[in-house]
């Protein structure tokens, strides 16, 4: 079952994203779910096996630049993650779907994400489900 996660799951939703977000906290990051839950242009998606929370998705509504887009707004995957004895059975795609199709009910026309240039794992995930790369890049910043 894939259901849209409420504020009272803010920390279901921290303990799977602290699996992939590890300099937060799970406090931070339950605070930052639960403000999520409450928006309109955000939504998180939770994946149950059995009543066991496995997997989540993370996509947010973006109206700024968003690097190989042509239209705006945009619905744009901010994270996914499925625990690893749960992976290879399609979870995430299906949880990929429900992101995208809130997207599209949020009048969007095209979907966008991102990862790091030495994520491997994400990029096979990202090509696999059909996206397409559009650019790499480095970012830079120093202290003043």
């Amino acid at each position: 079952m894939i259901k849209s996660a409420t504020k009272s799951e803010a920390r279901i939703l921290a303990e799977l994203a602290i699996q992939i977000w590890d300099d937060n906290t799970v406090m931070e990051l339950e605070k930052e779910f639960a403000d999520l839950t409450q928006s309109d242009k955000a939504v998180c998606f939770i994946k149950y096996v059995e009543n066991i929370a496995v997997g989540f998705a993370q996509c947010q509504i973006r109206t700024d630049y968003v690097e190989g887009t042509e239209t705006s707004p945009v619905g744009y995957l901010e994270g996914i993650f499925i625990v690893e004895t749960y992976r290879h059975n399609g979870y995430a795609k299906e949880l990929l779907k429900e992101c995208e199709k809130w997207a599209k009910d949020k009048k969007c026309s095209e979907f966008a994400s991102d990862c790091e240039l030495d994520n491997i794992d994400s990029l096979r995930f990202h090509m696999a489900m059909g996206f397409a790369e559009t650019n790499r890049i480095i970012c830079f910043k120093k202290n003043i």
